[in-house]
């Protein structure tokens, strides 16, 4: 174990992942994903100084000049925080999306091969989840969509999620660390930044302040709930697959199912059927093919070929899905 000053903001992100590891990963190796940030080397600080064996994984986005050094720094800073081990992933952006989601692609791509079958440790904060959850309200999905993000969803962990941005940067000043200042995350351009330079700090002085903080409690409030009715979901999709036909579902089982948990089984149907990026319309159309049949045709979904449409349909008290040519 790493001897740190006891200060606060030291203190309390060791609390953070102290708990997270207690909770998910209580012995053995843990990869921290370092940017050279603030939010990752106060991470990477605490978790050698809480974790049996720590090795880090730097992505080298290769998007701006200079960046192998910017990783190369990381990984130095790394030996020194003592970590046992820091490899340098340079990948190639690329791919739909935009700039941030084809960043974000890669990176998860480059880790996930580069973790060696331990969990990763990403240093989102309780900023990071409010931005993401506001990002969520905007896309008005549903209450999928603005559960934030989970504290471990295998193989990524985020022990952060209740520690404010400010407690990372005083953690790095605590340290003598000088972070890098990655110029996209001032970037106005970037959705995220506006929401984190603008809309974040205008609700805080209009509401009193603490909109971080009660996003993260809505955030974990609703994680907690769909849980709960995912498995109510995952029951009652079980239960209304069609034995002879298991890529149907029959329409007599799903009646008396609550909507919330109809919708659920709808949904993992649907994409284990192969749609994709489904929307709120087009899952309430198909649940009214259940709930207010009239006789009326499939719905188109996301997912289809290019000389074919994905459609599901009802047809004698089954629901199925189909390709149908444009």
């Amino acid at each position: 174990m790493t001897l740190l000053p006891e200060t606060p903001a030291i203190l309390e992100v060791r609390r953070a992942v102290r708990g997270w590891l207690a909770r998910h990963a209580p012995a053995g190796t843990v990869v921290v994903a370092l940017s050279g940030g603030a939010d990752s080397l106060a991470l990477t600080a605490a978790t050698v100084a809480e974790a049996a064996s720590v090795r880090a994984l730097i992505v080298d986005h290769r998007l701006q000049d200079g960046s192998d050094a910017v990783a190369a720094q990381a990984a130095a800073r790394a030996h020194t925080l003592g970590c046992a081990g820091a490899d340098v992933l340079a990948v190639d952006v690329t791919g739909p999306g935009g700039l941030e989601a084809a960043a974000r692609a890669a990176r998860y791509t480059a880790l996930d091969a580069g973790r060696g079958g331990h969990p990763v440790l990403l240093g989102h904060t309780l900023d990071d989840q409010a931005e993401t959850v506001l990002l969520g309200l905007g896309r008005g999905s549903g209450g999928r969509s603005i559960r934030g993000m989970a504290d471990y969803d295998a193989p990524w962990g985020r022990p952060l999620l209740d520690v404010r941005r400010t407690v990372t940067r005083q953690v790095c000043r605590d340290l003598g660390l000088d972070p890098h200042e990655d110029p996209h995350n001032s970037n106005p351009s970037f959705t995220r930044v506006r929401l984190r330079t603008e809309v974040l700090p205008l609700l805080d002085d209009v509401l009193g302040g603490g909109v971080a903080a009660a996003l993260g409690r809505t955030a974990r409030q609703l994680r907690e709930d769909g849980d709960v009715l995912d498995a109510l979901a995952g029951r009652a999709y079980a239960t209304a697959r069609d034995g002879d036909r298991p890529a149907e579902l029959v329409v007599d089982r799903l009646h008396e199912i609550p909507v919330a948990v109809r919708r659920r089984v709808l949904r993992q149907w649907l994409l284990d059927c192969g749609a994709k990026a489904l929307t709120d319309k087009q899952l309430r159309s198909v649940d009214d093919l259940v709930g207010r049949w009239r006789g009326q045709g499939g719905v188109a979904l996301g997912g289809g070929r290019p000389d074919a449409r994905l459609v599901a349909s009802r047809r004698r008290g089954r629901l199925s899905t189909g390709f149908v040519n444009d």
